[in-house]
């Protein structure tokens, strides 16, 4: 219990005191947006990584130099933890927004953060107001930041990390609209973190794999239709091939 009395301790403290933070960088960023970007993001990865520390995770990751550093990506991964968002927004190399649920907005500090950080919150009971944020999604890959998703829809509670829930495919719209190269993730036993044996924290073995870059428009017609499972069984895959390095 103790490590998790000391992250919520962490991210309670942090959200207050970061308040004056989020006024500089308010400032900063009526003169120069761009540098409020960056700051923004690096202040927050500073404090995710330390939060990672503190449970004693042990994080395996394969294949970043997938990762594409001069353009936008839609990352895309399997979702079994609140701590996937840590694990992998820790690591992006220039500005990327997440997609949350619409309820993460009601959430004060938290949700001002987010929204700096160019997140976005989707409706999932409301398709007009879905398909909206997705093609603000669009936008945003346009002006040059990256967009994640975790396209399952909500995390998966599954026991095995293999048993995904389907892809919903609109999410995958962000990248057929702007021509961005898709980052598949797989993130296997994330949820021995804290999920597996809530409200406890304990240290487990993780392993984050980005897959190689695809490209839809080199795909046939028939895969593109079908790009969320084709993007799944990738993830799959990396998934199977990794699930070793856990024990």
């Amino acid at each position: 219990m103790i490590r998790f009395i000391l992250v919520c301790i962490v991210v309670i403290g942090y959200l207050i005191l970061s308040i004056p933070i989020l006024l500089v960088e308010w400032i900063i960023g009526k003169f120069s947006p761009m540098t409020k970007d960056i700051s923004s993001l690096r202040i927050i990865q500073a404090v995710f990584r330390f939060i990672l520390w503190i449970t004693g995770a042990k994080v395996t990751v394969i294949g970043e130099e997938n990762v594409p550093k001069d353009t936008p990506v839609l990352y895309i991964g399997n979702h079994r933890s609140y701590f996937d968002i840590l694990l992998t927004y820790s690591r992006c190399p220039i500005r990327t927004g997440y997609i949350a649920k619409k309820e993460m907005e009601k959430i004060p500090l938290l949700s001002t953060w987010m929204k700096y950080l160019h997140c976005l919150f989707l409706d999932r009971k409301d398709i007009k107001q879905g398909l909206k944020t997705i093609l603000t999604a669009v936008d945003k890959v346009k002006s040059g930041i990256s967009i994640c998703i975790f396209p399952e829809g909500t995390r998966n509670k599954n026991t095995d990390d293999l048993d995904m829930l389907p892809f919903h495919e609109g999410s995958f719209k962000i990248a057929t609209k702007t021509k961005c190269p898709i980052i598949p993730i797989a993130i296997n036993n994330s949820a021995d973190i804290f999920e597996a044996h809530f409200p406890k924290i304990r240290p487990a073995k993780v392993v984050v794999e980005y897959g190689k870059p695809i490209y839809p428009d080199e795909l046939d017609k028939e895969t593109k239709k079908h790009l969320g499972e084709y993007t799944q069984g990738i993830i799959h895959q990396m998934l199977e091939k990794n699930k070793s390095l856990t024990q």
